[in-house]
């Protein structure tokens, strides 16, 4: 724990651009986390859920989408904690790709997400 503390106190002072990155991150994982909350529809018994090999929709129960709610906490809070790690054995360079990365499946998740819950 002591090395991530230190890891975070070096970004903080060396890598401001990643320090942005990382807390525009656990923002986007909030704001994914707040976004599925609010749109979880309880009271149908069927909703979409996924997209069909065909390109049509998968319908389902609306508890299949809470896995929005795991991938918002890990995008945005464990993908963080790695990102430090991977700074302390990798240095700069890998971390922002892996944050540029994180980056682009948390605007894929809302994306797929506002289709599925626009199209129920």
């Amino acid at each position: 724990m002591k090395t991530i503390a230190e890891d975070i106190k070096k970004i903080y002072l060396h890598e401001r651009f990643m320090l942005v990155v990382m807390i525009i991150n656990f923002l986007g994982g909030i704001a994914l986390f707040i976004y599925t909350i609010l749109h979880l529809d309880t009271n149908s018994a069927i909703v979409k859920v996924g997209y069909g090999d065909i390109g049509g929709y998968r319908s389902g129960s609306w508890t299949d989408l809470l896995t929005f709610l795991i991938l918002a906490v890990i995008l945005g809070v464990f993908h963080n904690i790695i990102a430090v790690r991977i700074f302390h054995k990798r240095g700069a360079g890998m971390t922002k790709f892996f944050l540029l990365t994180t980056s682009v499946l948390i605007i894929g998740a809302f994306i797929v997400l506002a289709r599925l819950t626009g199209e129920g």
